[in-house]
């Protein structure tokens, strides 16, 4: 097999990213910074760092995820492309928030993670981003919540129901409670911004300290 091949064999395609990066990128752009290093992770098939950098050349977007076969499709789609502002792939353990290969970010950027993975990830995911983060720095999340006071659509409870069926320890977050995480963290109320098929944008700012 030669090496092409096995490069667009690497590139995984997940439809939701598809369908979703558009309208994510909308209502980001506002939140990235103007230049700089946005780090990205679980960026998973590597699809939304592609279209992100594509879109917005002055920022430089380095993306990350735990799987080995996910930064291989990542590295496979950043090849292929050649953009200057997508680095090559990095492993990063969201639950080591003290060994993320970075020690400073503009910004953070988590698409998908949360409810997928066990608490600990969003606690280190938190604790991380107010580490790499300076001030005025945005940790931006997106993903599916269940929000005090906020009727849960039905198809978000059973998705979160075939989540925990697949793993107990993953299931949709209680919005209130990443939120609290972060307050503890330095960081401002989250800005939510409703988004298609029952998810939603989550913007926190990193304060003082």
């Amino acid at each position: 097999m030669d090496d092409s091949l096995a490069k667009r064999l690497a590139q995984q395609s997940a439809p939701a990213a598809l369908r979703n990066r558009a309208a994510i990128l909308d209502v980001l752009t506002p939140h990235l910074p103007p230049d700089g290093l946005v780090l990205e992770l679980a960026s998973g098939t590597g699809e939304h760092a592609l279209f992100f950098a594509e879109a917005l050349p002055a920022i430089t977007f380095q993306p990350t995820d735990y799987d080995p076969s996910a930064r291989a499709s990542i590295e496979a789609y950043a090849e292929a492309a050649g953009l200057p502002n997508l680095r090559p792939a990095l492993f990063l353990d969201a639950t080591q928030p003290d060994e993320w290969p970075l020690d400073r970010a503009d910004g953070v950027l988590c698409i998908n993670m949360i409810h997928i993975s066990p608490w600990t990830a969003t606690v280190g995911l938190i604790a991380g981003a107010a580490r790499v983060l300076s001030s005025g720095g945005k940790l931006m999340l997106y993903g599916p919540y269940v929000r005090d006071g906020v009727e849960t659509a039905p198809s978000n409870l059973a998705f979160d129901q075939s989540l925990r069926t697949r793993n107990p320890a993953w299931g949709l977050r209680r919005l209130e409670a990443v939120a609290e995480l972060a307050a503890k963290a330095g960081f401002s109320a989250p800005e939510v911004t409703e988004m298609p098929a029952n998810n939603l944008t989550v913007v926190f700012v990193r304060g003082v300290g």
